[in-house]
């Protein structure tokens, strides 16, 4: 079967970009019967996203200098030149979460979160309709949607997809336990002199400012900081003794972050699946997160549940963390122990060829 792949959004850091390149990996390396032309449009980082198509030691490939705007227009918004036209013939196409091409061919697609259209609040309108003009497509035209979760696909449901279309495949960590001397250095990088509670991420629906609330209610009577990756937002009005910003950090350097860590703080408002969650499970840290969307599936019984929208309900998640580390770091690694990429993979590959059969 020749499968063709859109690698477009490798290159932006974001968890969608190591879905895509852990899939195309694992792909590569598990389901070799397959011949994967990898295909992606770009204009200022054109020789970037080429580099990195080549780092997957395939010859199969077609970059062409179309950037996501552009992309969005024509085939979201016009839906013409069809993808054949760059690409050429393949039995089936996996689009990506920007743009969905017309094409002849068959198409299956990933819908990682719906959060464009469940909390638009939280999304600029450029994407709320970009991602609106490309669902359209995508419930008219793929014949199998991969979705992340359970919760993920009934969200799907809800808005009208085709349940007997979905197929739910789970993502999987992308990093491990940090050693004792990766941990020391990033300490060191960051001036990390405390103990601490980790927090991943700025985005308004990580519901930071009532995790920091819960923090000072949490924190009283113990000498422990509550470091946040990203960039604070605009949240002047928190008291924030205890609390620091760390900006962008490397990806690289969250592991030892996770590792040195004595919990990660999740209580995030909406979640596709929720892959922190199992990366501060390997990584050995207790994690406190939401009791709804995705997080109590992804969780898995290993995480301290508590109401996102409740601040005195986070904090005694908190506490509660920290008083019995040991019982959720055993519990978390057993149920991380269940995911990896390979697993993605070779499920993704099975849809390729139901999606073809039918």
């Amino acid at each position: 079967m020749r499968v063709a792949i859109d690698v477009s959004p490798i290159i932006y850091g974001t968890g969608v970009s190591n879905y895509r390149h852990n899939l195309v990996k694992n792909l590569i390396k598990y389901v070799p019967e397959n011949e994967y032309l990898l295909y992606g449009g770009s204009l200022r980082r054109y020789k970037e996203l080429e580099e990195k198509i080549k780092s997957y030691g395939t010859s199969d490939s077609k970059i062409f200098p179309i950037p996501p705007r552009l992309a969005d227009i024509l085939w979201n918004k016009l839906h013409i030149l069809p993808i054949e036209k760059l690409i050429g013939e393949c039995d089936l196409i996996h689009t990506s979460d920007w743009s969905e091409p017309p094409s002849r061919m068959n198409k299956v697609t990933t819908i990682h979160d719906l959060v464009p259209l469940v909390l638009p609040k939280f999304t600029p309108k450029i994407i709320v309709d970009t991602h609106k003009q490309r669902l359209k497509w995508v419930e008219k035209e793929s014949r199998i949607i991969i979705a992340p979760s359970i919760a993920t696909k009934m969200d799907m449901i809800k808005l009208g997809f085709d349940e007997n279309r979905i197929r739910v495949i789970y993502e999987a960590p992308n990093f491990t336990k940090a050693s004792e001397n990766s941990v020391s250095e990033v300490k060191r990088k960051y001036s990390i002199h405390d103990e601490y509670i980790i927090m991943i991420g700025t985005n308004p629906r990580k519901n930071i400012e009532r995790a920091i609330n819960a923090y000072h209610l949490a924190k009283h009577g113990k000498n422990i900081k509550l470091l946040i990756v990203g960039e604070n937002k605009g949240l002047k009005s928190i008291d924030e003794r205890g609390v620091r910003f760390l900006g962008f950090v490397p990806t690289e350097d969250l592991s030892p972050l996770l590792t040195g860590s004595k919990m990660l703080l999740f209580p995030s408002l909406y979640e596709g699946f929720g892959v922190p969650i199992l990366e501060g499970y390997l990584c050995e840290a207790p994690v406190v997160t939401s009791n709804i969307s995705s997080m109590p599936e992804a969780a898995g019984g290993a995480s301290i549940l508590v109401d996102p929208y409740d601040v005195n309900s986070i904090a005694d998640g908190i506490e509660e963390a920290l008083s019995k580390p040991k019982t959720l770091v055993a519990k978390g690694l057993k149920v991380a122990s269940n995911y990896s990429w390979k697993k993605n993979a070779i499920e993704t590959a099975k849809v390729y060829k139901e999606a073809v059969i039918n």
